[in-house]
């Protein structure tokens, strides 16, 4: 038996790194999946976007593992689309039990001050306010399962600063404060919520040249290894970054009744980087 046999994700950001991380391990776990993923560019953002090849990835991994998935191309700055389809793909699979709010964005660095408007907008639109568009459309399906679980992807941007980040920063920091008050909010419902907080995690979102010249500003050009050099110096763990499926397995604890009783907890995976 699996740990989530008969329950129902909610993944959003799920084309691609984390959230198709997290699509593959609650499914191997016997949980069904509603996805939901933009699919497409974000002007403010420079990491080459996902796209619907991405999802549909995805969908095919997830159905390899014999689960049923809902995949549908929706922007979570958008509340119609992401209540559309959180309500049609509880219609199909019957119910929902956990919601892993996770779509993200790294945005563009620079200094506080040179933030343009509309990156910082667009950040705070999407990596705060479309955790909470996930959450409000979800809730009332959670409620009428009997409970479930809420997890929210973070940061160890959540937790303390990084300098050249501000509105990544204050959008992590901020999902701090919504995580604990849905936790006081929610906990008659028996719907928990937790936050996750990863270090940097190999995926596309970090491996990339923006990246690598946000930790090597002193290089022209810097390479992955030049990267690993910097980002290794943040862990107490002499690791310079942690694997998609070692942030997947945290939420499968969280939305287990592994953690029936864990609720309003910031959770780091993040080598130790929060500790050094």
């Amino acid at each position: 038996m699996g740990r989530l046999d008969g329950k129902v994700a909610f993944i959003t950001g799920a084309a691609r790194g984390q959230g198709r991380s997290h699509a593959i391990r609650l499914a191997q776990e016997g949980a069904d999946i509603i996805g939901i993923d933009v699919c497409e560019a974000v002007e403010t953002n420079k990491i080459p976007p996902a796209t619907q090849e991405d999802l549909d990835e995805t969908v095919r991994q997830v159905e390899a593992l014999d689960r049923r998935i809902i995949a549908t191309k929706a922007d979570v700055r958008d509340y119609d689309a992401v209540k559309s389809a959180v309500d049609a793909g509880v219609a199909e699979l019957g119910r929902l039990d956990i919601v892993a709010a996770n779509a993200g964005i790294s945005g563009t660095p620079n200094r506080a001050e040179e933030i343009p408007e509309k990156d910082w907008m667009t950040m705070i639109d999407i990596n705060l306010s479309g955790v909470w568009r996930a959450c409000k459309a979800a809730i009332p399906h959670l409620r009428a399962a009997g409970g479930g679980s809420i997890i929210i992807t973070s940061s160890d941007a959540g937790l303390f600063a990084y300098e050249n980040i501000s509105h990544y920063v204050s959008a992590k920091h901020g999902l701090v404060g919504l995580m604990r008050t849905l936790a006081l909010e929610l906990a008659p419902d028996m719907i928990r919520v937790n936050s996750v907080h990863p270090t940097t995690v190999a995926t596309d979102m970090v491996m990339n040249d923006t990246i690598f010249k946000l930790f090597r500003p002193d290089l022209e050009n810097p390479t992955k290894d030049d990267f690993a050099a910097a980002a290794v110096q943040m862990n107490a763990l002499p690791v310079p970054w942690v694997e998609a499926v070692d942030i997947s397995n945290a939420v499968l604890f969280l939305a287990s009744d592994e953690s029936r009783y864990i609720t309003g907890v910031p959770l780091p995976v993040d080598a130790g980087a929060a500790v050094k």
